[in-house]
């Protein structure tokens, strides 16, 4: 088990600002991953430019990788509960313009 630390954390008071150390362990799993050759030679060529780690990259990779994923997730989830209340909404609708119309 690795453990990376997190370190700098800006405080503000009234009157004074603060750069205070704290620790926070970060746990990292172990991972055996295999690549296409393909993919593994494209990384290697971005790696020697960006001069980041190999690890440090594939975590970001995965991040946003992540994030995009749930976006879609959401806006599934998004799009299949507006369904199930369109005709609901289209009837309140008609029963809002029915009484502008009175009006």
């Amino acid at each position: 088990m690795r453990h990376a630390l997190k370190k700098e954390i800006l405080v503000v008071s009234t009157n004074s600002i603060y750069l205070c150390d704290i620790k926070q362990r970060i746990i990292m799993k172990t991972l055996s991953l295999k690549l296409d050759d393909s993919v593994f030679t494209d990384t290697e060529q971005v790696l020697n430019h960006i001069k980041k780690s190999r690890n440090r990259y594939i975590n970001e990779a995965l991040d946003f990788y992540n994030k995009v994923q749930k976006r879609k997730l959401l806006a599934a989830e998004l799009e299949k509960e507006s369904e199930l209340v369109k005709d609901e909404s289209i009837k309140v609708l008609h029963e809002f313009e029915i009484i502008d119309y009175e009006s």
